[in-house]
């Protein structure tokens, strides 16, 4: 085991940041980037589904590039809607601007560090959970860490599966859904093996429509708007001024209750959707 130190590493922008890496901070990240990068994403069990569409929506705040860009890669191939931010002030002003329902924060960044950013996010929103990213590893940091309003600790080096492990645990956490297996009426959801079945019957789903099923099934029996799929679906590089979600529901009606399957998804005119078998949810639909 190499001895710890604290060196500094060039940003590539002005200043340097020093971490207590258990090696030299370089060769740590690049490999942590090597091991990302080992990972087939497209034909991984943890991925289904079309690229770059949104599971659940993540904002990832890291300020080195190359890592960020790898994390990036591995959270949207696997399904999450995703914003990135790369300092502290740009990742408070879009953690304060959108419903995330995780955050993936590094602690060392530029501008606004991580425990400053959690502090001030944590001021106004308790519902968020939030995940650090850091190569601080002591006791005292994740204490500190944890006690300022974080949900999870993953310490740097660390394998690409783990962390998408924890992220969907925290949006199990979040929406209360102890298991990785839903259940609602005759559907099955698989949360982490992406896989849907109805009464028995597997169902093929594109990324998109996967996300808006979940979405839909962790709030069953709740009306959700359309801006509520919007915001939580759906990254911010997308459009909101189509009917892409009027259009997606219709697609996912199609495929899951096709055959004679009684209608799980209900339209309430002017409000937004709900979940669910009760047909006392139908008042009025219009698909």
């Amino acid at each position: 085991m190499v001895s710890t130190s604290r060196s500094p590493v060039s940003t590539g922008r002005q200043g340097t940041r020093c971490e207590n890496w258990t090696l030299a901070p370089y060769m740590l990240q690049k490999t942590m980037i090597q091991t990302l990068a080992r990972y087939d994403f497209m034909n991984s069990s943890y991925c289904h589904g079309s690229l770059g569409t949104g599971q659940m929506r993540v904002l990832l705040v890291e300020d080195y590039e190359p890592l960020r860009d790898s994390l990036s890669q591995g959270l949207k191939e696997a399904g999450f809607a995703l914003d990135v931010a790369g300092d502290g002030e740009a990742g408070l002003w879009y953690a304060n601007s959108a419903e995330y329902d995780v955050i993936v924060l590094d602690l060392m960044l530029p501008k606004l560090d991580g425990l400053s950013l959690l502090k001030q996010f944590r001021k106004n929103n308790t519902r968020t959970c939030v995940l650090i990213l850091t190569a601080k590893d002591t006791t005292q940091d994740r204490v500190r860490g944890l006690d300022l309003g974080a949900d999870d600790y993953l310490v740097k080096p660390f394998e690409l599966p783990e962390l998408l492990a924890r992220v969907r645990a925290l949006v199990r956490r979040k929406y209360e859904a102890q298991a990785s297996i839903v259940r609602i009426a005759d559907m099955e959801m698989d949360t982490v093996g992406r896989r849907i079945t109805r009464a028995g019957q597997s169902i093929e789903l594109s990324g998109r429509e996967y996300a808006l099923l979940e979405f839909l099934m962790m709030r069953a029996g709740h009306i959700v708007t359309r801006s509520d799929i919007w915001e939580h679906v759906y990254d911010s590089n997308a459009s909101a001024e189509s009917n892409v979600v009027d259009v997606h529901i219709g697609h996912l009606r199609r495929k899951i209750e096709r055959d004679g399957l009684s209608k799980l998804i209900h339209t309430r005119r002017g409000q937004g959707y709900l979940f669910g078998e009760s047909e006392e949810c139908d008042l009025s639909e219009s698909d």
